[in-house]
């Protein structure tokens, strides 16, 4: 079971997932398929699920993972929401002309954005996702159906796989995702579950969301990682990992780049996997 859950990694990256990344955002046509796209996704009726996406500068990225998200298949009527994040340049406009809801947001950092995307959101249940991110064709019912069916989860999180933008092969990231499995398995069972949810690829319904002062938390604490310790605390909850490779989300690897590589970026990855703090619930 441990090998199926976190071993079945993709040496290629899916076809649905390579025609949006490389599609052109130069491109019109990419808007108007979006801005079509994003009214079927809609199916003329109130959302039952929210996606709400943080967004500061993404004018390179943002076109792309609307329209995998645009074009996800589901039965659910759902609505997208990206938060602006005070961008300097043409995020806004970009995510506009797809029809799509972009709130502003002026207080800068991620808490606030995703409160603010919280706000915003009207769908029963919310999904976390990110500008530089790639999402399945069935992202958005693998990830909603476990909070719609059992009212004993209380936020379900995902896995991801890299996106390589500069020289390391995909190959080379198929075993750091193994072993960075290994150690969200560790965290799991030896200290707190909760530190293996990430903000763009989780999910919530939305009235517990805001009972719980949303992302809310403490100093030296993470947004993510503290708002699943408040659900399952508060309202008395389980985590849920949606662990079909299906449900994958498909991130850029810039931040490990921004890190300093993959070798500087893995050992600095892998602390905050293993160390990363403020999740026992006695603090809360």
């Amino acid at each position: 079971m441990f090998l199926y859950n976190y071993s079945m990694r993709s040496f290629l990256i899916p076809d649905y997932i390579s025609q949006f990344w490389n599609a052109n955002p130069s491109n019109p046509e990419l808007i108007v398929s979006n801005k079509a796209s994003y009214e079927r996704l809609k199916k003329n009726g109130k959302p039952l699920i929210s996606v709400v996406i943080p967004a500061y500068n993404e004018e390179k990225n943002i076109l792309q993972t609307l329209g995998s998200l645009c074009n996800n298949t589901t039965k659910f009527a759902a609505e997208i929401i990206v938060v602006n994040n005070n961008s300097k340049d043409n995020t806004a406009s970009l995510v506009q002309a797809c029809g799509i809801p972009c709130v502003l947001e002026t207080k800068q950092g991620i808490t606030a954005a995703r409160n603010a995307g919280l706000q915003a959101a009207t769908g029963s249940i919310v999904l976390n996702a990110d500008a530089d991110t790639i999402y399945p064709a069935y992202w958005i019912e693998h990830m909603a159906t476990p909070l719609l069916n059992n009212s004993r989860v209380a936020m379900v999180y995902g896995s991801f796989s890299f996106i390589p933008t500069g020289s390391t092969p995909r190959w080379v990231y198929v075993f750091y995702e193994y072993f960075a499995g290994i150690a969200r398995w560790i965290n799991k069972y030896a200290k707190d579950e909760a530190v293996n949810v990430y903000g763009f690829n989780s999910g919530f319904r939305r009235q517990e969301g805001i009972e719980v002062n949303g992302f809310e938390h403490p100093p030296g604490t993470n947004e993510d990682g503290w708002l699943a310790v408040k659900l399952r605390t508060q309202k008395k909850g389980t985590l849920f990992c949606v662990r079909t490779p299906a449900a994958y989300a498909w991130t850029s690897d810039r931040r490990i780049q921004m890190d300093g590589g993959l070798i500087k970026g893995t050992i600095t990855r892998l602390k905050r996997l293993i160390f990363k703090q403020g999740m026992q619930r006695n603090d809360l």
